[in-house]
């Protein structure tokens, strides 16, 4: 199971920043929740892409097994993030739910 720090250490490895640089010098722009979703899940299926083409490669004997092995366990990392991330929004939806007006 992925905890709150490994999911956030993982995002940060994608080198991503909660704030960006708008188009005027010195003038903040925030990344909203679902850009930031986005960027995730566009990170995951580009690691999970890249796993398969080197699995490819080790096949054809033109990759090593531990670039195999590191590009699977950096997919595998994306994956779990992204699960995590739509179990907490899925808990969090159910709570707000769960509210009496």
């Amino acid at each position: 199971m992925i905890t709150s720090l490994a999911a956030s250490k993982a995002y940060a490895a994608t080198g991503a920043t909660p704030l960006s640089l708008g188009k005027s010098v010195g003038e903040p722009k925030k990344m909203d929740f679902g850009d930031m979703l986005k960027s995730a899940m566009t990170d995951t299926v580009q690691a999970s892409r890249q796993a398969e083409h080197k699995i490819a490669q080790q096949a054809a004997g033109k990759a090593e097994l531990i670039d195999v092995v590191t590009a699977i366990s950096s997919a595998e990392a994306s994956l779990e993030t992204v699960i995590s991330i739509r179990d907490q929004v899925i808990s969090a939806y159910q709570e707000i739910m769960r509210m009496s007006i």
